[in-house]
């Protein structure tokens, strides 16, 4: 443990007293800095971004007073380790943001200044959200969601087998041609996955390579269906073990459900009330006047994949549900457009949402009466 130079003495402070914790993270190491709660530095440190450099940073908080909060820059990506270590140890973790940019013009830029403006922010109260936990099923469906990048590359990938298997069968002999006619994609899939191997044969002209590059195509888009498959029915049974009443609503599909969860995280006690949520998942409006122009816009702030996933499920809502298409054209006819009446729409069910994913959520909360749409 290293301390970090200042350009002024700690201050004295009595060790029995609250003292604020502040965190700068980095991807190897964190600095921290711990303030008094009359705002006075009294000292500065950094430490290993390691399971021994945790210990190591709390007992150095500690040893400077007593810790209730500490404000942790990255929670979500360096510092979610030692989020999970401090509220472990009964810390109210705080997430901070970037220190602003002109005051970081005026005081200059070095860990240590951001560790004490990470601790002044939790003091001052500009910092008051409690950062989603990354310890539990949430987490799961999280890293899962992750692995939906790699399930869309091998969709597309199986695409452009298919399309580039379709064009070599067209290439192929007659005879073989015509034995694939008229099959639907997955069985002639299956076909030419069952071709013979024509290293077997003698044949090593045109007809071997059209039927080894056939079979070769064929086996690899069996593959990826596999591995698509295989990691929806990994996040399908997540959802279904941790929220299986989002599953019940009308529209709302493995992916969307597991786009929600993960807004909300592992803790979404820690959102005070539904209007918090909506705003998560950029489905609040607020206000964007000026001189005599009144108007409200969107809040781009939130997470872009829930708000994806409340879109996807007004869309499919107004595919299939009478009611939802009722609602629509009610507040188009009031002289609302499509496209404001289908936000107000997503607004209904991210309150929807928030009630049926709370811990203390009754169990009439799936009739939807918090929202008169699909109900």
């Amino acid at each position: 443990m290293t301390s970090m130079p200042h350009a002024t003495p700690p201050a004295e402070h009595h060790r029995d007293e609250e003292v604020i914790l502040g965190v700068d993270t980095h991807a190897d190491n964190h600095v921290a800095a711990v303030i008094t709660t009359l705002g006075a530095l009294v000292a500065s440190a950094a430490l290993a971004a390691t399971a021994a450099g945790y210990e190591a940073l709390l007992a150095w908080a500690r040893g400077h007073g007593t810790v209730r909060r500490a404000g942790v820059e990255g929670t979500g990506s360096y510092g979610a380790a030692l989020a999970r270590r401090l509220r472990a140890a009964g810390v109210a973790v705080i997430e901070v943001n970037r220190p602003d940019r002109a005051a970081r013009r005026r005081r200059g830029k070095t860990d240590a200044v951001d560790a004490e403006a990470a601790a002044r922010a939790v003091l001052g109260g500009q910092a008051t959200v409690t950062p989603k936990t990354a310890d539990g099923p949430v987490e799961t469906l999280r890293l899962l969601k992750l692995a939906l990048l790699v399930r869309d590359s091998a969709v597309k990938a199986r695409t452009q087998a298919i399309n580039q298997l379709k064009a070599v069968l067209v290439v192929a002999d007659p005879e073989l041609r015509e034995a694939m006619a008229g099959l639907g994609r997955a069985a002639l899939v299956h076909r030419c996955a069952e071709l013979p191997d024509p290293h077997t044969t003698d044949d090593d002209g045109v007809a071997a390579a059209v039927t080894y590059t056939l079979r070769l195509l064929a086996r690899r888009v069996q593959h990826l269906n596999a591995e698509a498959n295989d990691l929806t029915k990994r996040i399908t049974a997540a959802v279904q073990a941790h929220a299986p009443q989002l599953l019940e609503r009308p529209g709302v599909g493995p992916d969307s459900a597991a786009a929600l969860l993960i807004a909300a995280g592992d803790n979404p006690e820690r959102l005070r009330h539904e209007a918090s949520f909506a705003a998560l998942c950029d489905a609040s409006p607020i206000e964007a006047s000026s001189g005599k122009n009144r108007r409200h816009r969107l809040n781009r702030g939130g997470d872009r994949q829930g708000n994806a996933a409340l879109h996807r499920i007004a869309i499919t809502r107004l595919r299939c549900d009478q009611r939802t298409r009722d609602y629509v054209d009610r507040r188009t006819s009031e002289g609302k457009t499509r496209r404001v009446a289908i936000r107000c729409l997503e607004r209904y069910i991210a309150r929807e949402t928030y009630n049926l994913i709370q811990p203390a959520a009754k169990p009439d909360a799936a009739t939807g009466a918090t929202s008169p749409i699909a109900a």
